[in-house]
């Protein structure tokens, strides 16, 4: 993994990747909440997204720059859910073996997905063994490559794409707010909009239950 923050101009290069293969997700309001707020609301469904999530961003723009030999050996990662389908789905379009660590007790449709998607499902206790150091080991013994679900460069700049869609579609938003959970969308979020110069006021949010509400960005113009 590249230790080397990304860049702006690394979301552009991620933006052009993903064209024609993730969904340019709608931006949405909501005249109840609107008017709850006494505000302009808009969200970037990205629950909308190939998956059902964000991640498809990330996961494809890291795995769309892997070398032949990388492709050739394959992709491995850890995660409970979307990461895991964004990373299978990911290797799936782009030809290579992917497996996926994932919990014995992680949700039954998201196992089924992920080797839906042909990814090989690797299981673990979370409450006995590390995933990491499971990851790691797998990884090394066969010579894939280790893709973490957030704290990655190409990952963020592949994040990033949903907040500069959000921004080009409404450029003059007040605040955005995006979700934060392992911070890697909150990340992309913001380098975005650094990179286009807008003045909003960012927000992290963490939401204590439906997890559909984490796949989406916001902005509100007051």
């Amino acid at each position: 993994m590249s230790a080397t923050l990304p860049n702006f101009g690394d979301v552009i290069a991620a933006a052009e990747r993903l064209h024609g293969v993730a969904h340019r997700t709608p931006v949405m309001q909501s005249h109840t909440a609107n008017a709850l707020l006494g505000a302009e609301l808009f969200f970037k469904c990205e629950n909308l997204q190939r998956m059902g999530a964000f991640k498809f961003r990330g996961g494809y723009n890291t795995l769309a720059q892997f070398t032949p030999e990388q492709k050739k050996r394959g992709v491995l990662a850890f995660s409970s859910g979307n990461h895991a389908q964004a990373i299978a789905l990911s290797a799936r379009l782009l030809g290579m073996p992917a497996a996926i660590v994932m919990p014995e007790d992680a949700p039954a449709a998201k196992l089924a997905a992920t080797r839906g998607y042909g990814a090989e499902v690797i299981t673990y206790n979370r409450f006995t063994e590390d995933r990491e150091a499971i990851s790691e080991r797998i990884a090394g013994e066969r010579g894939m490559t280790l893709v973490p679900p957030f704290n990655h460069p190409h990952v963020i700049a592949g994040q990033a794409t949903a907040a500069l869609e959000l921004l080009q579609e409404v450029p003059d938003l007040d605040y955005l707010f995006a979700p934060l959970g392992g911070g890697g969308l909150l990340s992309g979020t913001l380098l975005a909009a650094k990179g286009l110069r807008r003045t909003a006021r960012s927000s992290a949010s963490s939401p204590k239950r439906a997890t559909m509400h984490s796949n989406r960005c916001a902005g509100a113009r007051s």
